[in-house]
């Protein structure tokens, strides 16, 4: 362009003798279709990952791994409580003790034994938990977005738990087998060399337990404490967490989430926990040499009772109780900031589709 020539990038607004914008001032048209089919796909993507169930589904699965991985020493110190039949003396010691021969006898990695394994387990089984309550939810509740009452809670709540147990179950029979087999029981002998892992452990237990029915040992007494645990675990959330929301506000504090959370967990631990030891005694029913041979449910109940009173159906409560605080405090906790995260993610009704 020559000295004095007008610039041609011009244009006119209104007079065309009157030019007042450049077209380099103009919004540019730089967008690729590959971008553009880029922002489609994360506009698409976060809508789909804000929806409700999605939200809840992957909110569940991190507040599994977070409230296990905080509490595995308590965790792994309640099995081998709980799978001690009469005359066994291993673990007949006070908590601290407990925990101190653990250390000495494995060191710090005996009170993550398992926990790899559960964590796995507890991804997916807490996932399917919460993502299933949200949906029985959805159907149960008498008016679109209605609260549900308490029953119904419960109801939706034992639904969720049977579902995450049926599709979980192998995986933590198989957390229950590498909680003990490192632990000092003189009847399971010493091990030499190292210890079979999650996939071999579960080949094994395949190959010589009769097949897919040996990963399900044990799963109509866990299906029978679930589905009530599970229930009142929601159902008291609820109803404590509405309790401790404040007058105009949508959400109660954190710490108030984290108070509901430890005494939803304690009462539906209590109530269920008899269901819980019968659960461990079937994963390990076919194990010899640890002292019991149960032909049912109530053969199980009536041998228990009978050599180690009632109190039997509720050994290992304690460290249960320690661990259910933290536990379901942090469970609640990362769940309602995690699901509350992602449905923060939802596109704006500005945003394209």
């Amino acid at each position: 362009m020559g000295f004095g020539e007008k610039d041609p990038t011009t244009t006119v607004s209104g007079n065309i003798s009157k030019s007042t914008t450049s077209l380099r001032d103009l919004p540019s048209l730089s967008e690729t279709p590959t971008a553009m089919a880029t922002n489609d796909f994360l506009t698409r993507s976060r809508a789909f990952i804000s929806t409700p169930f999605t939200a809840a589904f992957c909110a569940g699965g991190v507040a599994g791994a977070v409230s296990r991985t905080v509490v595995s020493p308590l965790e792994r110190l309640k099995i081998l409580y709980q799978i001690q039949s009469v005359g066994r003396n291993e673990y007949k010691m006070s908590i601290a003790k407990a925990l101190r021969k653990m250390y000495t006898d494995e060191g710090w990695r005996g009170f993550m034994r398992g926990n790899g394994t559960n964590c796995v387990r507890i991804v997916p089984y807490s996932a399917v938990q919460f993502g299933a309550y949200n949906a029985y939810k959805r159907f149960f509740e008498p008016t679109p977005g209605a609260d549900l009452d308490p029953l119904r809670r419960l109801l939706c709540g034992g639904l969720a738990g049977v579902t995450s147990v049926t599709f979980t179950y192998p995986l933590d029979i198989v957390r229950t087998r590498l909680s003990i087999q490192s632990a000092s029981f003189a009847a399971l002998g010493r091990h030499e060399g190292k210890l079979p892992g999650m996939w071999q452990t579960m080949s094994n237990m395949y190959k010589t337990e009769g097949g897919v029915a040996g990963l399900y040992r044990g799963i109509i007494p866990t299906i029978a404490g679930v589905a009530p645990y599970v229930g009142l675990n929601f159902m008291v959330y609820e109803s404590v967490r509405h309790y401790f929301t404040e007058p105009g506000e949508k959400n109660p504090a954190w710490y108030r989430k984290l108070a509901a959370g430890a005494i939803s967990g304690a009462v539906a631990q209590t109530c269920t926990y008899p269901f819980d030891v019968l659960r461990r005694r079937f994963q390990i029913n076919s194990m010899s040499g640890m002292g019991y041979q149960y032909k049912s449910i109530w053969d199980a109940i009536r041998t228990i009772v009978g050599q180690e009173g009632v109190l039997g159906l509720y050994k290992g409560i304690v460290p249960n109780l320690l661990k259910v605080a933290p536990s379901m405090a942090s469970s609640w906790l990362s769940f309602e900031m995690t699901r509350d995260y992602l449905v923060e993610l939802a596109p704006q009704k500005s945003d394209p589709i």
